[in-house]
């Protein structure tokens, strides 16, 4: 039988995995010129917040228990320029952040859930990270999906159960 931190680990990947999986299907409605749409001046573009989940998780899983999850390197004004990146480009900077996330939750260990970790210089447990991490990432999913849905409309493939077989 596994204990609640072995299923509470097992819970996270799953959640991670949906996400990952369900904004890639949004990506693949969409062509390269639609990932670069912004529905205003001020908003972001699907590729900026990809940009900007990978600069995060990019941060915030290397080294998770041991440095702070704002590193150096991260130059997080950067995730949000207007910059033009290909879809390979777009899709090489997600993967590696998926992959930072994904070995870092893989190789965690039951009493790892108890210790306490910095970010932005500030102590926060394990398990407050990780749940940061999930409302972080929900969030930006959330808009992928809306940004895909203005562009596509009718012709955009519902993700979930259609409004029409709600019942």
């Amino acid at each position: 039988m596994k204990t609640i931190e072995q299923q509470y680990i097992a819970e996270v990947i799953t959640q991670f995995t949906h996400f990952k999986e369900r904004a890639e299907l949004a990506f693949r409605q969409l062509t390269e010129d639609e990932l670069h749409w912004k529905p205003s001046g001020e908003s972001n573009s699907i590729s900026i917040i990809i940009k900007h989940i990978s600069g995060n998780m990019n941060s915030r899983w290397v080294d998770f228990l041991t440095t702070d999850g704002e590193k150096a390197y991260r130059d997080r004004g950067a995730e949000f320029s207007d910059e033009w990146l290909a879809r390979e480009e777009l899709m090489s900077k997600w993967e590696g952040g998926w992959k930072h996330l994904f070995d870092t939750l893989d190789n965690l260990k039951e009493e790892d859930l108890h210790k306490t970790i910095t970010l932005r210089q500030k102590q926060l447990t394990v398990l407050s990270a990780i749940q940061t991490e999930i409302a972080h990432i929900s969030y930006h999913l959330g808009q992928i999906l809306y940004i895909g849905k203005q562009i596509k409309d009718e012709e955009w493939t519902i993700l979930s159960i259609p409004k029409k077989d709600s019942k």
